[in-house]
Formats: structure tokens, C-alpha cells, sequence
């Protein structure tokens, strides 16, 4: 497949739409107003489908690509930089009007979310490693976050299809007014229901689902909006509603399904509550206001990882970088992992919940 070289809205007029489901609660969602009206609420909306639209068609785009070229021997960054300069591309990046919205996690193995490699990263692409590849796209802070797994060795399909059933399972379970606790049950079912023979010997693993690791809804240029979709029972009453957009992502692992903070920080966020003038007021060192100011400028609430401040041409930024940390102004985000010599998974799609219906709006031919 060739290296994407121009940006996909030269090709459409209008984007294409997502995978559409109709509710299974459609009789009780549909008593409380008339076809007329739901159709109305869509025409308002119109223009935030597109920009959604074109960032799922982009990332669709770009995992297809990535799928065809990677291989074994590869190194982490490379395979990283080849999302993020393909998103760049064919979404015409534009400041924070278009383009990536969340760094290549690119998790191996125990890792199961949140790790990118840092500048000078030598980690290799192995035959025998689980690649979690999650990446965000958007229009106008209107975000597309999708993920799936990537292996090469056949012994790891089994684990890879109770995740994207698992994940599938939450899409179609999902819609207006449903219970994000009941939801998280209907996930853990479909999860758990696995088990996976790793050494082919005979000897099977339970899938777990890593219970402290969530699907989210997702606002404009706010990655994690709020609301939590767990991928475990829980009791949870928070409804889904009209309008809202979510993160429908679910973890499975061969070890404890539990995570902790591990290995070296490559993902940050601006706080998404701490105002501009509010923060810079509480900066004492020019060198860290100048940060501050670069990261609101770059990336405004958007997530970045170091390479992205190397990449625009900021060096010895690490003290500064902690002291925003340190006063809350940045958040840092941790690799995630469970026990070494585990294996984990991921597949995640982000969906709308539309007036009329519900949206698939990351789904593809692959997953």
C-alpha cells in the first residue's frame, strides 16, 4: 500500500457515514418525541457528523496503511511516527483545528495503555509481541479514538478475538438510556468467556478483563469528557444520553486484569479545568511559563507526549515540564501494565448516539 501524500477531504464532498445500528429500546427512546423532531435535532447537527466523519474515514485510512507496512525488526518509534505523520497528512493538519488528538500508544505485551517511546527509544517490534496500537484523530476538536491489536504470531488470535468480541458486545449493547454499570456486565460476560492456549500445550489461560482500565465519552477537545464506561459489572446507574459520544475500549490480559503505574512517562495533558490566565498566574520561572504557553499554543487541551515537544523544537524542557506537573497545570499519564510475562489486548471504537439511531463511526473492514 502507498504512503499517503494528500489529505482525504480533496476526495468528498460529503463524508463517509459510520456503521449505523437502530436502538433495541427504540419503543421507549421514540414515545418522548416524533420523527420530525429527532430529524431536526440531526440537521443542527450536521456539521459536527462531518467533522466526525472525516476524522474516522482518516483514521480508517491511516490503520490500514500502518497494518500493510509494519513489520518485524521495526523500531517502536518508526511505527509510531508512521501513524503520526500519515494522520498529519491525510487530515491536513491545521494547528488545533485538525489532526492528531491523542499520541500512538503503541503498548507491548503486560504494557496495556499509554506507552509511546520517548526520544532515543531503541525498543523493537518482535515476532512474539502484542502491540496495542491506540490513536486519536479530529476535526475541529471533534475526536475520533479507535484501537486494535497487532500481532504477528497466530497463537495470539485467540486472545485478540475475546477482546474484539468483548468490544463489539459494549458497541451493540450501547444506546440511549442504557445503565454504564449493566453495560460493563455485558462486556465482562462476552470477556470472560474465553480462554487461550498461549504455549500450545494444552493449557488455558482465562481472559480477564482489566477491571480498572474504561471505555469514556468524549467532548470537544476533551478526550475523557466525564463519563466512565467500566468493562466490569458494576453498579453504576449513570445513563447514556442523546448526543452523547462515546470511547467504547475494552482490555483483556492473561495475568492479574489489574493495572499499575509502570516504566517512563510519555503521555501529558493540560489540565482540562485550569484556565489560561489561571495557570500561567501560578508559574514563577520564565522557563516554565514559556512551556505552558507552548503546550497551550501546540496542543491546547489536547494530549502530547515528549517526542511532539522535541518535534516543535523545545529542549531541556524536563524541569519544566515536572514543575507544570507538580502544580497540577499538566497531568501526566502513565504506562499502564500488568504483571510481566503477561499479555494483553485492545480493541476500541467510538460511537454517537444520534437522535435516530446509533453510530459506529470508527468501525471499518478490519475491525
Amino acid at each position: 500500500m502507498e504512503k499517503p501524500t494528500e489529505p482525504i477531504k480533496n476526495e468528498y464532498t460529503v463524508f463517509p457515514t459510520g456503521r449505523i445500528h437502530e436502538y433495541d429500546n427504540q419503543e421507549l427512546i421514540f414515545r418522548t418525541s416524533t420523527v420530525e423532531e429527532r430529524q431536526a435535532r440531526e440537521l443542527v447537527s450536521k456539521e459536527m457528523y462531518e467533522d466526525l466523519r472525516q476524522a474516522a474515514e482518516v483514521h480508517r485510512r491511516v490503520r490500514k496503511y500502518v497494518v500493510s507496512k509494519a513489520r518485524v525488526g521495526m523500531t517502536m518509534t518508526s511505527l509510531a511516527e508512521m501513524v503520526e505523520d500519515s494522520v498529519r497528512t491525510l487530515i491536513a493538519e491545521n494547528g488545533l483545528e485538525a489532526g492528531i488528538a491523542f499520541p500512538t500508544g503503541c503498548s507491548l505485551n503486560f504494557c496495556a495503555a499509554h506507552w509511546t517511546p520517548n526520544g532515543g527509544d531503541k525498543t523493537i517490534l518482535n515476532y512474539d509481541d502484542v502491540c496495542k496500537i491506540d490513536f486519536g484523530t479530529h476535526v475541529k476538536g471533534r475526536i475520533i479514538d479507535s484501537a486494535f491489536t497487532l500481532t504477528f504470531n497466530e497463537r495470539f488470535d485467540p486472545l485478540k478475538m475475546a477482546v474484539r468480541e468483548a468490544t463489539d458486545a459494549g458497541v451493540k449493547a450501547a444506546g440511549i438510556d442504557v445503565r454504564l454499570g449493566e453495560l460493563g456486565g455485558i462486556i465482562q460476560e462476552v470477556m470472560e468467556s474465553h480462554e487461550v492456549d498461549l504455549d500450545g500445550k494444552g493449557k488455558l489461560t482465562p481472559v480477564k478483563c482489566i477491571r480498572n482500565l474504561n471505555g469514556h465519552s468524549i467532548g470537544p477537545y476533551h478526550i475523557h469528557a466525564g463519563k466512565t464506561v467500566p468493562i466490569v459489572a458494576s453498579h453504576d446507574n449513570t445513563k447514556m444520553e442523546e448526543g452523547d459520544l462515546f470511547a467504547i475500549e475494552t482490555f483483556g490480559s492473561t495475568g492479574k486484569g489489574y493495572v499499575r503505574e509502570d516504566m517512563e512517562i510519555s503521555h501529558y495533558m493540560l489540565d482540562y479545568g485550569v484556565a489560561r490566565n489561571q495557570a500561567a498566574g501560578c508559574l514563577r520561572t520564565a522557563q516554565t511559563k514559556k512551556l505552558f504557553h507552548t503546550i497551550y499554543k501546540n496542543f491546547g487541551t489536547l494530549a502530547f507526549c515528549k517526542r511532539y515537544l522535541d518535534r516543535i523544537g523545545e529542549t531541556k524542557y524536563q524541569l519544566a515540564l515536572k514543575t507544570l506537573v507538580d502544580t497540577g497545570v499538566v497531568n501526566p499519564y502513565p504506562p499502564l501494565c500488568d504483571i510481566r510475562g503477561s499479555y494483553t489486548a485492545q480493541y476500541e471504537h467510538t460511537i454517537l448516539l444520534r437522535p435516530t439511531c446509533k453510530e459506529v463511526l470508527s468501525r471499518g473492514d478490519d475491525y
